[in-house]
């Protein structure tokens, strides 16, 4: 809800008991309700579609447009993407809500929030969690519109959400879907980041870049998750987008408010990411479950708790455990020196044991540390450097460029003019750089970094069209810091 304001549904529809109902074919002015609304009878269709422009109205002052830069010794990169507004007992006003990869790498005075009354602020600071992909951005705005959260936990499979945001740089644009599935985790979308808390709400409300860092609301007008990656062959929405849960967020949220960085319990353990059937029944477990343990660390909380190798852990502090992804999701969201009731299958019977969980280490790369994160929105992200301008490729533009089958890569937008074959040209769709492949602006970045030490040009391999046909070439390049 947004500053208290209740968005109250109700069941207007009823039909006296031997009234004929209305023809599948016939008009939908057929149906009535019993009850009015600004004194005018309608049928249930406008009774639903009012419902959601109440919804839509009330949660999107509290959406933002958010615009950022980060300067690297080789240009400019720009991020776009979306926030949300909300409000906590830890934090003194408002603040804004979105995804780290949107405000990555930029100092303050380069982030822009546009503002749903048309203000442009900058944040006065910004707290960020690499692992779940969430940013904080402090504000010292008055006049705020706010939103407020909703408890994931009761979200079902099939309930209505509506996602918010700027997809496209497309400010204030709302869509509208369900719950596809919950507890999404190990999701393999790309770009590999730090991250440990996989547990997604899968939604098919339309998803696309720009939207990261938005807010996914219910039928209440309440955050039930933040927007932050989509599943795609082609770069667009295509009915699988995938949210982070608000009760993670919240953690999150409060621990960045209070601490500036999230605590995170340690077990000290590796476990068997490939843990089957098979597995399960030479250890006497009747199906593949919970999480299989294969090394135990010395002088960590595991040890100390007496868990052994090939133990299973089947419940963890009140928790059913799926699978290793589940097991870390928990372990990393328990607070530290807090004693947890662990339930392990060992030789064929069930062991509770008392763990005390430490602080996770800073670089630590166990089971139960970070895996990848799924792929971000590119939040229509390019580059510029010294007159070269590149951008993600997407399917409408390998479509005009004659190479639709073509999904990876980083379109040449703008380049200085060099001559040869053997140069950089522009329409190009760099799929290498360094025998590295580029599939992002940031794949690309990284690339120039580790070669800032090297004289001479850059090799790339690039896509282009010759002739009505594309080629594949290798080029050279030359960056502006080695002219």
């Amino acid at each position: 809800m947004l500053s208290g304001m209740a968005v109250v549904f109700a069941a207007l529809t009823t039909f006296a008991i031997g009234d004929s109902a209305p023809s599948a074919s016939g008009d939908p002015s057929q149906f009535r309700v019993d009850a009015a609304v600004n004194g005018e009878n309608v049928s249930p269709f406008d009774v639903g579609s009012r419902m959601l422009a109440r919804v839509a109205a009330a949660t999107t002052p509290a959406v933002v447009h958010i615009q950022s830069e980060r300067r690297t010794r080789r240009g400019t990169i720009e991020e776009t993407g979306s926030g949300v507004i909300m409000r906590s007992p830890k934090a003194d006003g408002e603040f804004i809500v979105t995804n780290r990869h949107v405000i990555l790498g930029a100092e303050l005075a380069d982030i822009q929030v546009h503002l749903h009354d048309g203000r442009v602020i900058t944040p006065v600071g910004k707290e960020e969690d690499a692992a779940t992909d969430i940013a904080v951005l402090r504000l010292k705005t008055p006049g705020l519109t706010f939103a407020e959260w909703a408890d994931s936990d009761n979200v079902d499979i099939g309930h209505m959400v509506m996602a918010m945001g700027s997809p496209f740089g497309l400010s204030q644009s709302v869509t509208l879907g369900i719950i596809s599935a919950k507890g999404r985790r190990a999701l393999e979308l790309g770009e590999s980041r730090e991250v440990i808390n996989q547990d997604f709400l899968q939604t098919d409300a339309a998803i696309n870049p720009g939207n990261s860092g938005g807010p996914l609301v219910d039928l209440h007008g309440r955050v039930v998750g933040i927007n932050t990656a989509i599943a795609s062959q082609g770069g667009g929405n295509e009915g699988i987008g995938f949210s982070i849960p608000s009760n993670l967020v919240r953690i999150i949220v409060e621990q960045l408010l209070e601490y500036g960085e999230v605590q995170r319990g340690y077990l000290g353990v590796r476990l068997d990411d490939s843990f089957d059937a098979a597995a399960a029944a030479r250890l006497k477990l009747d199906r593949a479950r919970g999480a299989r343990v294969v090394q135990v660390y010395p002088n960590t909380p595991a040890e100390k708790a007496g868990i052994q190798v090939d133990d299973v852990i089947l419940n963890f502090d009140g928790y059913d455990i799926e699978d290793e992804e589940h097991l870390i999701h928990r372990v990393s969201l328990t607070g530290i020196n807090k004693s947890v009731r662990v339930i392990v299958h060992r030789n064929g019977r069930q062991v509770t044991l008392q763990v005390v969980l430490t602080q996770r280490p800073a670089a630590n790369r166990r089971s139960d540390a970070p895996r990848p994160m799924p792929q971000p929105f590119p939040g229509g992200a390019r580059i510029e450097s010294s007159g070269l301008t590149l951008h993600r490729l997407d399917a409408p533009l390998a479509a005009q460029l004659g190479v639709s089958g073509q999904r990876d890569g980083l379109l040449v937008m703008q380049v200085p003019n060099r001559a040869g074959d053997d140069s950089l040209q522009l329409y190009d769709v760099i799929l290498e750089a360094a025998r590295k492949p580029v599939r992002t602006v940031g794949d690309w970045d990284a690339v120039l970094e580790q070669q800032e030490s090297v004289q001479g040009p850059l090799l790339l391999k690039v896509r282009r069209v010759v002739n009505d046909q594309p080629v594949t070439r290798l080029v050279l390049w030359t960056p502006p810091a080695a002219e």
